[in-house]
């Protein structure tokens, strides 16, 4: 696996946890109304990217200037490259957190397409930031929850594995 390719339809910018993604996002939908364009800016991060400061500045930023057009959607799955999210730098209660700068801020089951359609749909006249609760792996017994599926790519015989269990859930 690697970061998805900017080059994919509808994928403007594509980085990693350099904390780039949310700033850059940001940009766009301060032009969008600036210009007075009605399209929504939406970012999607991880939790682990979230522990970097410029991420913070830029939440600040969109709900000072009311950026009500930008969309968030954090991966949380308490997994980064090399250990748990928890043991690099705690940032929960993240809700609340995000919630204090203004935002508005909801905690689903990223799994759950129900809850994620439903957040979707409830987005307020102000910067959005949902939440989304992920098992990384999820329903792959040797990747669900390890470390180590964070960077690592699946051999064939791997991927044959994975794919059976995924049918079979």
């Amino acid at each position: 696996m690697s970061h998805i390719s900017h080059k994919a339809n509808g994928v403007e910018f594509s980085t990693g946890a350099l904390g780039h993604g949310l700033p850059f996002g940001l940009g766009k939908a301060m032009a969008a109304k600036v210009n007075g364009e009605k399209w929504r800016t939406f970012i999607i991060a991880g939790d682990g990217e979230m522990q970097e400061g410029s991420n913070w500045e830029a939440l600040m930023f969109a709900a000072h200037h009311n950026v009500k057009n930008l969309t968030l959607i954090i991966d949380a799955n308490n997994l980064k490259s090399l250990t748990t999210g928890d043991k690099t730098l705690a940032i929960e209660p993240l809700q609340q957190k995000i919630e204090a700068f203004g935002w508005e801020c909801s905690d689903i089951d990223g799994h759950n397409h129900k809850q994620i359609r439903e957040a979707l749909s409830k987005l307020t006249p102000k910067p959005n930031c949902i939440i989304a609760r992920t098992t990384k792996g999820k329903g792959v017994s040797y990747m669900e929850n390890q470390v180590a599926w964070h960077y690592k790519c699946p051999t064939p015989e791997e991927l044959k594995i994975a794919l059976t269990e995924i049918e079979n859930a």
